[in-house]
């Protein structure tokens, strides 16, 4: 990754890889906007480090932010597209699209940088608006959620 500079300094060649997303998965990601169930929903994405390709690991019907967060790996990141069924206090009901960086702590630096470098192209292709990240899994909850996403109104 290092490469001497052209007065022999050494200077950071190509150090934030950006993945491209697999096809499959952009078809899921259009298909699970589209959705028309009125349960929570989630598709857990993470890169193939062999292919450099953001790929699905997998995708859950009528799931809660906290059972979500039981199945994200605790030192490994991943993205997460999470549709979410949101009862507001005034009796509407809306089911917001949210992209959730989950970034863990302790991560291996290779990996960070390839999630980081990947995440906004990740967050075009799916076309998403409410982008949040956590640092550690335990922060994943519904108050969590909900406090984020009551920027939106």
């Amino acid at each position: 990754m290092w490469r001497r500079g052209s007065k022999g300094s050494r200077t950071r060649a190509d150090s934030l890889v950006v993945c491209e997303v697999d096809p499959e998965l952009k078809e899921k990601l259009r298909r699970f906007r589209f959705r028309k169930d009125t349960t929570n929903a989630a598709i857990i994405m993470k890169v193939d480090k062999d292919r450099q390709m953001v790929v699905m690991e997998e995708e859950f019907q009528n799931i809660s932010p906290e059972e979500l967060r039981d199945e994200l790996p605790e030192r490994q990141p991943r993205f997460i597209v999470y549709s979410y069924k949101w009862l507001h206090e005034d009796g509407r009901v809306s089911y917001p699209l949210c992209f959730i960086f989950s970034s863990p702590v302790g991560c291996k630096p290779e990996q960070q940088m390839m999630y980081a470098g990947s995440k906004n192209r990740l967050v075009q292709t799916a076309e998403l608006t409410k982008v949040f990240e956590i640092r550690t899994t335990d922060d994943l909850t519904e108050t969590w959620l909900q406090e984020k996403l009551a920027f939106f109104r």
